[in-house]
C-alpha cells in the first residue's frame, strides 16, 4: 500500500473517531444546557447567593463544553481539507 493511501486511511479513522467524539460532547452539551437552564431558573426564583453561583457554574460548564465542540469541528475541518488535498493530489 502506498504511503498517500495509508495518510488517507488514518485520516479517515481519525475523522470517525472525531464523528463519534462530537456525538458524544454534543449530547453531553445538551444536558448541561438543561442544568444551567435550571439552575438559572432557581437563582432567579430563590435569589439566593449559593443558587447564582450554582448558575454561573453551570453557565461556565456549557461554555466549557462549547468550546470542546467547536475545537473538534475545527479538528475535523482541517482533517476534511487534508483529505481533500490528498485526493486531489492522487486523483490528478
Amino acid at each position: 500500500m502506498k504511503r498517500s493511501q495509508r495518510k488517507l486511511f488514518a485520516i479517515a479513522d481519525e475523522i470517525a473517531r472525531l464523528d463519534s467524539e462530537q456525538a458524544a460532547v454534543d449530547a453531553e452539551l445538551g444536558e448541561h444546557r438543561q442544568i444551567a437552564d435550571d439552575a438559572v431558573r432557581d437563582a432567579v426564583v430563590s435569589g439566593r447567593e449559593g443558587d447564582r453561583l450554582d448558575a454561573e457554574q453551570s453557565k461556565a460548564d456549557v461554555r466549557r463544553f462549547e468550546r470542546r465542540l467547536a475545537e473538534i469541528e475545527r479538528r475535523r475541518a482541517k482533517l476534511e481539507d487534508a483529505r481533500t488535498k490528498l485526493l486531489n493530489r492522487l486523483y490528478d
